[in-house]
């Protein structure tokens, strides 16, 4: 097949659409969590809210059974790709170069330590973007990723025919 071919894709068709009481009660979890935080951010004016939360949400509440919504993943993805978004802005420079070397750090990291978590990819930009300081990898970036995780093992094991987490 050539390179162009491929391009097209392969003739599989999209998945199925949930059943519509399903995606009600995946959307509330997301609202509890998404809530959880943003109370939180609220009441304690502290910033516990980062961007890449909502894209953890997602994951957390629509794919439970995937490795990248397993809680060592979220929490530790998050973490580790905090702390290399922060050396990277502030010991080596707030340059592009910079930011796209964190980026790919962050990426090996999480591939090497096997807690990929993809929403924790853009937490290097995020640090870039806002100039973050070091504080910011204690909050938001672990404590929201903790409280998240808190709200999915609450809610993802409401069923006696679900379990959330597949491991730790």
């Amino acid at each position: 097949m050539s390179y162009l071919a491929k391009l097209k894709g392969s003739p599989a068709s999209i998945p199925p659409r949930l059943p519509v009481k399903e995606l009600l009660i995946i959307s509330l979890g997301a609202f509890f969590a998404a809530s959880v935080i943003g109370v939180l951010a609220y009441l304690t004016k502290q910033p516990i809210i980062m961007g890449s939360f909502g894209a953890s949400i997602f994951v957390l509440f629509v794919l439970p059974d995937s490795p990248f919504a397993q809680p060592r993943n979220v929490i530790f993805g998050h973490f580790v790709t905090t702390l290399i978004g922060l050396i990277f802005f502030h010991l080596v420079g707030s340059e592009w170069w910079s930011m796209a070397l964190a980026l790919a750090f962050a990426v090996f990291s999480m591939q090497y330590l096997r807690i990929s978590h993809p929403p924790a990819g853009s937490n290097p930009f995020i640090v870039f973007i806002l100039g973050a300081n070091w504080d910011y990898l204690w909050m938001p970036s672990l404590v929201g990723s903790i409280l998240i995780v808190i709200v999915a093992l609450f809610y993802n094991n409401r069923s006696k025919d679900k379990s959330y987490p597949k491991y730790w």
